[in-house]
């Protein structure tokens, strides 16, 4: 008759290895080193395993390694769909490996973003991503100087050597410009705020080239204040105030929530989109794709930028810290076409002839 020991909670380990007739060190193994131990043996611990409902404390486990095969992702905002697809594609790359994915979302504010990334590294995570839009450098160095290793999402640090994966932003402050200006559109307005942040800077930096390929375009500035919908409101508020002959022709928000808000204050006031004001977004935010007007945009491809990021992480965990590499992946951004620069009929057909958008990978 096998002995177990008595149970006042969770089954544990002991009573894995009393039923099973094993030692502690042969259950460890086949929970952490299956290949060590006779397929018989393991098969006996497997089904005590299962016959008791044992589960392991993996935060035990966390603490005696050092490490889980956890990975922390600290996002910007899940207000944005982008950082929502980030979440979808790092959480597919993190269950194929192995590995489980902890979330957090900082809300843009940099103070809960550090509580964020402290809490994590309490739990023994093996690395952290990072989706942030500016470069954090003293939260970054706090957690590599306690050898967590960091990879930026939708951030390219410019002074700090770390591996990062990023949407071609100035590609996409480009194509979108250019798109307006293929409209006919000879004033652009650009809806930005917080040109710290650094898509902001570089989407603004793609607009300007654009404009600089076309004599006799210019660009008209309306600071938002801020890059959600509030700003875009009163954006959009002053816009349609404007006298005719000094209103932007067309509109490029630094954000689909600021060109959203927009483009409701514009028709608020009788102001036609597309017909009297094309306006585009710049960030492919699912919210904006859907009502009264859908929004013309540009992709982001958050789920390849999440892919990518474990992947990165990965490679220098196993790397070694010597010899790694830090490398940067660049992903290209297209323009999708919808009604509010093109009318309905023309996004119609061209929802229809559309194929898959690629995201066209580069690395540095």
């Amino acid at each position: 008759m096998v002995h177990v020991p008595r149970r006042d909670g969770p089954p544990s380990v002991h009573h894995v290895a009393a039923r099973a007739g094993v030692s502690l060190a042969t259950v460890s193994n086949v929970l952490n080193h299956p290949e060590r131990v006779a397929e018989p043996t393991a098969e006996r611990v497997r089904e005590a395993i299962a016959h008791l409902g044992y589960t392991p404390n993996r935060n035990a486990r966390a603490l005696a390694s050092g490490s889980s095969r956890s990975i922390g992702l600290v996002v910007a905002s899940l207000m944005n769909s982008l950082f929502v697809d980030m979440v979808s594609g790092a959480q597919q790359a993190s269950r194929a490996r192995g590995h489980t994915l902890l979330i957090a979302n900082s809300e843009n504010d940099e103070g809960a973003q550090a509580e964020h990334l402290a809490f994590l590294e309490s739990t023994r995570v093996s690395g952290i991503l990072l989706a942030s839009m500016t470069a954090s450098r003293d939260q970054v160095d706090a957690a590599r100087q306690h050898g967590l290793p960091v990879v930026y999402v939708n951030y390219e640090p410019a002074d700090l050597a770390a591996c990062s994966v990023i949407v071609d932003n100035e590609q996409a402050g480009y194509v979108a410009a250019t798109h307006l200006i293929e409209q006919g559109c000879r004033r652009i307005g650009f809806v930005s705020a917080r040109p710290d942040l650094q898509p902001v800077a570089r989407r603004r930096v793609g607009l300007l080239r654009a404009i600089a390929e076309h004599p006799g375009v210019e660009l008209v500035d309306v600071d938002a204040g801020d890059i959600d919908p509030p700003g875009g409101t009163d954006a959009g508020s002053r816009i349609a105030r404007m006298p005719a002959a000094e209103r932007p022709d067309g509109i490029l928000g630094v954000t689909d929530l600021l060109a959203m808000a927009v483009v409701t204050e514009l028709r608020a006031a009788g102001i036609r989109v597309p017909e009297d004001i094309p306006v585009s977004g710049c960030d492919h935010n699912s919210v904006a794709w859907g009502g009264a007007v859908p929004l013309t945009s540009v992709t982001m491809h958050g789920v390849e930028m999440g892919e990518a990021g474990v992947a990165l992480l990965l490679a220098e965990l196993t790397d070694d810290p010597a010899e790694h590499v830090h490398r940067t992946v660049v992903l290209g951004s297209e323009l999708v076409a919808r009604e509010s620069t093109i009318g309905r009929a023309r996004s119609a057909a061209a929802a229809r002839r559309t194929p898959p958008s690629d995201p066209r990978r580069t690395e540095a």
